[in-house]
């Protein structure tokens, strides 16, 4: 029989289909409150909601942000959940508890002159240049999360229908169309990458580091936050600014909220109906611009 925590680990793997960064997460956050219950001897599934919420209490006391704590309590739901699921509890010790309040924080949106600049600050003379402009203009032109960049494959790029298939969150699979200034920008990329010695087992995948493998998200988060510096940008920019800069601008000019929605490959409207904040500002912003009551004022 599996430890407790094993048996969560599996299924949170294999029957949530959630991906490995996610799972380190939930545990992370559920370490938390498993070293919390060992002090006060309590075993996990024997907790009670006093002791939960004296717990989401502790943690408000020693600082932790409001959305960490949101955070953190949605991984210890989801723990409850699944020792119901498993017929280890039979009441939901979570269902009482509040989550704490959080203002609406709209994510930082890039304009297309700031995406311009960043990537005018690439330098194609650099072995890796037009690998970085190929990256920018496929975050930037099909709003990926950086996961879905790193694995993008070479097979499923599919440049005479301007399609690629793209593996997102629980390996769900979509097909995002591809803009063609990223299609030029990517058959350049491969040129260069044909040239390249590739390590075995990196064969299929489009985007490679110096020595043949694939990218990390932690080198895609560098290659941003250096171009940004370079552009003279100082908004905090990082690759998800590109992914939220694509959802946004494609509001502002009309698309639909639900086309938004199978692009970003969000399983909820309300997910993408973050964008219709970010959307308001900008129509109040043109009312007072152009609006001839407002004229001069």
């Amino acid at each position: 029989m599996f430890p407790l925590l094993d048996e969560y680990h599996l299924y949170l793997k294999l029957e949530k289909s959630l991906s490995n960064n996610t799972i380190e997460a939930y545990e992370s956050d559920l370490s938390k409150l498993t070293g919390y219950l060992a002090e006060a001897h309590v075993k996990p599934e024997e907790a009670t909601t006093e002791v939960l919420r004296d717990f989401i209490i502790e943690i408000a006391n020693i600082g932790i942000h409001p959305r960490s704590q949101a955070r953190i309590l949605s991984s210890i739901k989801s723990f409850y959940h699944f020792l119901i699921y498993k017929d280890k509890r039979e009441d939901d010790p979570t269902e009482l508890l509040e989550s704490p309040k959080i203002g609406l924080r709209l994510p930082e949106v890039l304009s297309v002159d700031e995406i311009d600049a960043i990537v005018a600050a690439i330098d194609l003379s650099k072995a890796e240049g037009q690998r970085n402009k190929a990256i920018i203009e496929t975050l930037y032109g099909s709003g990926l999360r950086v996961s879905e960049l790193i694995n993008l494959q070479l097979s499923k790029l599919y440049i005479d229908e301007s399609y690629m298939l793209v593996e997102g969150k629980g390996s769900k699979q979509r097909l995002v169309p591809l803009s063609p200034q990223s299609i030029r920008q990517i058959e350049l990329w491969k040129i260069d990458r044909n040239m390249m010695s590739v390590k075995k087992g990196n064969e299929d995948v489009l985007f490679l580091n110096r020595r043949g493998a694939k990218l990390t998200r932690a080198m895609i988060f560098t290659i941003v936050k250096d171009l940004t510096a370079l552009a003279g940008i100082r908004k905090n920019v990082s690759p998800h600014t590109f992914r939220h800069s694509f959802a946004t601008h494609l509001l502002e000019n009309g698309a639909n909220l639900r086309a938004i929605q199978q692009l970003l490959g969000h399983e909820s409207i309300t997910t993408t109906e973050l964008y219709t904040h970010i959307d308001v500002h900008f129509l109040r912003e043109t009312i007072m611009k152009y609006h001839p009551m407002n004229k001069g004022k």
